[in-house]
């Protein structure tokens, strides 16, 4: 199957879906707000949450004590781009977001890969309708952009590379992906979400996929972020 035949299989498929990983540092003054604010400000954005729920898919990751520039992050779904602005302009005039920083933001969008041609399996991305499946302890989220060397490459040399991936990839039954298509939407080419209840396993799957030799056309993957799956409340008591 060529990349045009490929190309056609999408139109078959759900509707794309918007994708946005959005990363936030908390400023110091929020750590020595009064409690009876602090408490305010968390009851405030349960409400923002619940009013957003109808038009927008959102999952709360923490990074606390992960990473120094972030601290934590909002995966969302939805069908259309402006739904995700209605969410965060209503979260900038609440009490929180007086006090947030977006360390972090990344714009991406579904679409079933034109590497898959005739393989098919069960949960495969693309398949079926893109929605959050918050079953896993984590997500790790990484910008890729892929060398221009790539695209000069035949379509069935890239498809050979490809099918090694997915190999190596099927290793690892725990580690689900999800890719972001970024093209022209933001700096980077893809949005990849590895979702997982074992860190070993997603570390391990790594390592081997740089081996591999869809690897040497790498030109970036980073940074990386380990998020932890939480709920909204829990999310902002953690930050202290």
């Amino acid at each position: 199957m060529d990349e045009t035949a490929t190309s056609l299989q999408n139109k078959e498929f759900a509707k794309r879906k918007i994708l946005k990983y959005n990363f936030f540092k908390v400023d110091r003054e929020w750590k020595v707000l009064q409690s009876e604010k602090k408490k305010e400000a968390i009851a405030e954005f349960i409400q923002i949450v619940e009013r957003h729920l109808s038009s927008i898919q959102m999952k709360f990751y923490s990074l606390v004590g992960i990473r120094a520039d972030a601290d934590f992050m909002v995966w969302i779904i939805a069908d259309e781009i402006e739904d995700i602005q209605k969410f965060y302009s209503e979260l900038n005039r609440s009490i929180l977001g007086k006090y947030l920083e977006t360390t972090y933001a990344y714009t991406a969008m579904s679409r079933r890969s034109r590497y898959i041609a005739g393989h098919t399996h069960e949960n495969q991305e693309g398949v079926s309708e893109t929605r959050l499946q918050g079953n896993s302890k984590y997500l790790f989220v990484y910008p890729f952009v892929k060398k221009r060397e790539w695209y000069k490459l035949p379509y069935k040399e890239r498809l050979r590379m490809m099918a090694e991936h997915f190999k190596i990839g099927h290793k690892y039954p725990s580690v689900k992906i999800n890719t972001g298509y970024s093209f022209g939407l933001d700096d980077q080419e893809f949005v990849l979400a590895f979702e997982s209840d074992s860190l070993a396993d997603f570390l391990d799957l790594v390592e081997e996929l740089r081996e591999s030799d869809a690897s040497a056309y790498t030109l970036r993957d980073t940074p990386s972020f380990t998020c932890l799956a939480t709920e909204p409340e829990q999310l902002l008591m953690m930050l202290g």
